[in-house]
């Protein structure tokens, strides 16, 4: 099994958008990813959280129709932790995914008596910078080429 990670997608309004449904989706369709469990967290303008799983929504149901059984595993004590982070008026995605793209290496890396010591999430700002970086040295490269 590749690495496994509940990754929180935190949307403004209390209605997830279907492009952002579909997108999930479609990195499960092309094999980047095994969805485990997913759950949609609501906290309403006046503060009211509320959960549901996401193959409840009408809506979604083109992006989802091939997304499989999940295991429920998040339930409302997580809904609650996100649901801390939340402003009023917005919503959330958990979403409880296998790297299928990494299981090969995390195999390999377990039979050889590695394990993964640390995940360290990296801010949106420094992945901005890493980006522009990573861009300006491609760029240099096809320069010197």
């Amino acid at each position: 099994m590749g690495p496994v990670e509940c990754v929180v997608l935190a949307f403004p309004g209390e209605r997830l958008k279907v492009a952002a449904v579909a997108a999930i989706a479609d990195l499960r369709k092309e094999g980047q990813v095994r969805l485990i469990d997913s759950l949609v967290v609501v906290k309403s303008p006046s503060g009211e959280v509320s959960s549901s799983e996401l193959i409840e929504y009408d809506e979604y149901d083109e992006a989802t129709a091939e997304i499989g059984p999940e295991a429920n595993l998040l339930g409302p004590e997580d809904a609650a932790e996100v649901a801390q982070s939340l402003e009023a008026g917005s919503c959330a995605l958990m979403l409880l995914v296998e790297h299928i793209w990494a299981a090969r290496a995390a195999e390999a890396i377990r039979e050889a008596g590695g394990r993964v010591a640390a995940r360290v999430p990296i801010p949106d700002a420094h992945v901005e910078e890493a980006r522009t970086a990573y861009q300006e040295a491609v760029a240099a490269a096809a320069e010197r080429s």
